[in-house]
């Protein structure tokens, strides 16, 4: 297969991007990716009954936000180009491809959520907007928005910016929901009603230590919400994640799951009341399920790659994700499991390509000490014949982690003839939090450098790559650490990066970001800028840029909020003032990251190019 058509296949390869079981288990509804044009919703049985069926087909980046308490409808929200400006609409599982909209198109704030009243008369929804002013804020309130009227009344209305977490009981009578008032590392649970005549806080283990909340569903016979999932934090120097069963009348809390060995990357509630534990030991996923009323914890067969369990349906199947990097993410349902033949998929995804597994190239788990003893963990793609020459890619987050899966711009660049390696540096997750919270000693451009740099060592050492060529790209967090890497002082392995929407000045980024993405900054760097204006400024890559002595190619999505094209204007001038070359790719109607498969085809494409021609020397 030639290098152009294999690239189609990979980008029209689809992927379930996240899915949510209905209320009542009959329905899954889900993001699709690489079906249509872009990222759409869309409608399976839990039975398996009948293939998928597209709720919504729109040229825009279209995501799934919740389900209607009576099964009967999906709230999605929609922007243009990935501005993040979203517009919230109600889609009927009955009537298909029809977005009845509930919200103003093209907004001046940023929506969170959007949960909608079981009557159907009001929507629910954080908005960074003072709609009586008509200013936009830096905080996100919690709004109740009635559909009939259009009047929109502020329930909530915290202090500080927050990513907020956001929740409404299937009775529609409370909302659960986070604040970052106290400190910009925690994360603490509100309880407000949906009159807005009580908001008050009910979770907070610590200013800051994390915690979130989700809600159990009623029990049989009981039309009210009184059990929350607590999923907390611990404090201290060995800090992890667990458990608890909390009684919001009582103000009573009991742990189900409380054990400093667990590494819990999240849980939530199947909609049979059974606890889902996100449970990942080393990158991969290991899930296991909670009786609540037993206490009983059972675990899922292990099985190759990731399996990701949403929850039971209403046949007692269950109902999960499952990935790896030779089968693409889909939805299956099981019920006896011991291995992969047993899962009946959903979703079909090989009816949509020629691809088979053989002509994927499988990730293998690699280790090595970076600079100080830290171990550290990777996923290697090897090409074939090896080429003694390799790429290294660095996800975003950098709260995150890569796993065992299919990445097409991966794929396609072992099929080009490059090793690829997928780091886990310190700051992912998937290792515990003590892992995950060891970014935040150094801050954002320390020691986690050292692990990338280490990486391309080790690919060197086992002869996977010669000296001078290994290549460096990554969006988002991977972008600013491909900057880092480009920058540090010679000699050093790194002969070229690719970094795609990438921080270039720390202080630049933080003051032209989303103001609910502040904090995270606040949290990683240890304060403001205007509290620790030396760190901003030893970390940001733009005052290094004379240090550049291999090939860089700079790419950004010009409408993004998140790291805006400001950070792109700003280095360009500072690498035009130190005569450094560069390649510039800007993508017109992209944000944060190159989404798009016709966008990425561009971009895998020069990708490809770019790096062959900088390390063929």
């Amino acid at each position: 297969m030639n290098p152009e058509t294999y690239l189609v296949q990979l980008l029209s390869l689809p992927a379930v991007d996240h899915a949510l079981l209905s209320p009542d288990g009959r329905w899954v509804a889900f993001n699709w990716y690489r079906i249509h044009a872009n990222m759409d919703v869309f409608l399976v049985p839990t039975d398996g009954s009948a293939p998928p069926v597209a709720l919504t087909n729109t040229s825009e980046f279209t995501e799934l936000e919740s389900w209607t308490s009576d099964s009967r409808a999906v709230i999605v929200s929609e922007d243009h180009d990935r501005d993040e400006h979203s517009r919230l609409f109600r889609v009927d599982i009955e009537h298909p491809g029809v977005m009845q909209p509930l919200t103003q198109d093209r907004p001046p704030y940023f929506i969170r959520s959007g949960s909608l009243s079981p009557d159907g008369g009001s929507l629910y929804y954080g908005a960074n907007y003072d709609f009586a002013s008509q200013q936009v804020l830096e905080p996100t309130w919690v709004y109740c928005h009635d559909l009939a009227s259009g009047q929109r009344t502020p329930l909530a209305q915290p202090a500080k910016p927050a990513y907020m977490a956001f929740e409404l009981n299937k009775a529609g009578t409370h909302l659960l929901y986070t604040r970052q008032d106290r400190h910009p590392a925690g994360r603490q649970v509100h309880l407000v009603d949906v009159e807005g005549k009580s908001d008050r806080e009910i979770l907070n283990f610590g200013d800051n230590i994390k915690a979130i909340a989700r809600w159990f569903p009623p029990e049989r016979g009981d039309s009210q919400d009184e059990n929350i999932l607590v999923i907390a934090e611990t404090p201290g120097p060995a800090p992890y994640t667990r458990l608890g069963i909390y009684h919001w009348p009582t103000e009573s809390l009991r742990w189900i799951l409380d054990d400093p060995n667990r590494s819990i990357d999240g849980a939530w509630v199947s909609p049979d009341g059974m606890v889902i534990v996100n449970q990942v030991e080393q990158s991969c996923r290991r899930p296991t399920w909670i009786d609540p009323a037993t206490g009983i914890e059972s675990a899922f067969p292990r099985l190759p790659g990731n399996l990701l369990p949403l929850g039971r349906a209403a046949d007692g199947a269950w109902v999960a994700v499952y990935s790896s990097a030779t089968q693409p993410a889909e939805l299956m349902r099981f019920t006896g499991l011991e291995s992969p033949a047993d899962l009946k998929s959903l979703t079909r995804v090989w009816e949509h390509t020629t691809l088979t597994p053989k002509l994927l190239t499988p990730a293998e788990n690699l280790t090595w000490l970076s600079n100080d003893g830290l171990q550290i963990q990777g996923w290697l793609y090897r090409a074939n014949p090896n080429p003694r020459q390799a790429v290294i890619m660095i996800h975003g987050g950098p709260t995150w982690h890569a796993e065992d899966e299919i990445k097409p711009v991966i794929q396609f660049l072992a099929s080009q003839g490059f090793n690829v390696l997928d780091v886990n540096y310190r700051g992912s997750t998937g290792f515990g939090l003590a892992y995950r919270d060891a970014i935040k000693v150094d801050g954002w451009g320390g020691r986690e450098q050292e692990d990338i740099t280490s990486g391309a060592q080790a690919v060197i050492d086992l002869g996977l790559a010669e000296p001078g060529k290994v290549g460096v790209f990554g969006t988002s967090y991977g972008g600013y650490s491909s900057w880092c890497q480009i920058t540090r002082h010679s000699p050093h392995p790194i002969a070229a990066a690719a970094p795609i929407c990438g921080m270039t000045d720390l202080v630049i980024d933080y003051e032209t970001t989303r103001p609910d993405l502040r904090p995270y900054s606040e949290e990683m760097i240890g304060g403001s800028p205007a509290q620790n204006p030396q760190r901003y400024f030893e970390r940001s890559p733009i005052h290094f840029v004379e240090n550049i002595r291999g090939k860089l190619l700079i790419v950004q999505g010009a409408v993004d909020p998140n790291v805006t094209p400001e950070n792109v204007r700003q280095v360009i001038a500072r690498l035009e003032a130190c005569k450094i070359p560069y390649e510039l790719l800007v993508f017109d109607d992209e944000g944060h990251g190159i989404l798009k498969p016709a966008n990425q085809q561009i971009l895998f494409s020069r990708l490809a190019v770019f790096f062959s021609a900088a390390l063929s020397g």
